[in-house]
């Protein structure tokens, strides 16, 4: 019994750190269509963000929080700077974006090596955060939950923004009718900025809590990129929900898998109940209800 608790807590940390990587990416490549091969290196930029916040606070604890701030900032302005200056000339052109956004990410990743070196870097984590919890007769590490329940709290406020903030219905209303929205004065090219700048905003908050469970280095986005396209897909081009539910199902899944083989053949197995499951249902668990005249 103590096992499939500790495997569940174990999928579900992972599920949330998937969350955190995928969320970002429901609102640049779910709803604007838009494949960002550098949205991983926007979350290496919340780990480094997070590295350079602690050389300057001492306090872990402050920093933590300082950091998921600023982690915010820097991964948004990272997003907002690609948007203007390269994807906006290319909304009509995926595979452009795609091999544009490549590059900037190797770019990004080639500014990381020669400002903070090849060597991975290692933040501390606070005391607070320190040791696990008994939870049904497994521990559980505390750092874990604490990113379960940022990830939780990240659904909750970005949910908040779309259904309930004017920037949200805008964002909605660009998302679904780019011509109908421009015609009712909503500016498309502020709202374009704008979802980029919290998609990406996310990604750098994701960066935050990966430096809590491992080291930084130069391409740990890119271990998680893939995975967080994948969780995009399968919960259904931008529908949030569906990220919740891909992500932590993809979580659980390889925990429990992993645990009677190895890492390796686990993330083949995935990899074969994601083909299959897209074979079934191509368009996700959710899909964007609109009316049609036909």
């Amino acid at each position: 019994m103590d096992v499939v608790i500790g495997q569940l807590f174990t999928g579900l940390s992972l599920g949330s750190i998937l969350l955190l990587a995928a969320l970002g990416l429901s609102l640049t490549f779910g709803q604007m269509g838009v494949i960002n091969m550098a949205h991983g290196e926007f979350i290496m930029a919340g780990c480094y963000t997070t590295y350079v916040v602690q050389k300057v606070i001492s306090s872990a604890g402050v920093s933590l929080v300082v950091s998921l701030l600023i982690g915010f900032l820097v991964g948004g302005l990272l997003g907002a700077a690609l948007e203007m200056g390269l994807i906006r000339w290319m909304y009509d052109r995926p595979l452009d974006t795609l091999l544009v956004t490549f590059g900037v990410g190797l770019v990004l990743q080639q500014l990381a090596r020669d400002i903070f070196g090849a060597p991975a870097k290692n933040v501390i984590a606070p005391e607070w955060l320190s040791g696990g919890v008994t939870i049904l007769g497994a521990v559980v590490p505390k750092t874990r939950i604490f990113i379960l329940v940022l990830a939780v709290v990240a659904v909750i406020a970005l949910a908040a923004v779309l259904q309930a903030t004017p920037l949200g219905r805008r964002i909605r209303a660009v998302v679904q009718n780019r011509g109908l929205a421009e015609t009712s004065g909503v500016s498309s090219r502020f709202t374009d900025i704008s979802t980029f700048f919290i998609g990406s905003g996310l990604a750098g908050v994701a960066g935050v809590a990966l430096t809590l469970i491992g080291s930084t280095s130069p391409t740990i986005g890119q271990s998680y990129l893939i995975d967080a396209f994948l969780v995009v897909v399968i919960g259904g081009l931008g529908q949030i929900k569906g990220t919740v539910i891909a992500a932590f199902a993809l979580g659980l899944l390889n925990s429990y898998i992993e645990y009677s083989t190895t890492a390796s053949i686990a993330k083949v197995v995935v990899f074969v109940v994601i083909v299959i499951f897209l074979q079934v249902r191509p368009q996700g668990l959710f899909t964007v209800r609109t009316r049609s005249l036909a």
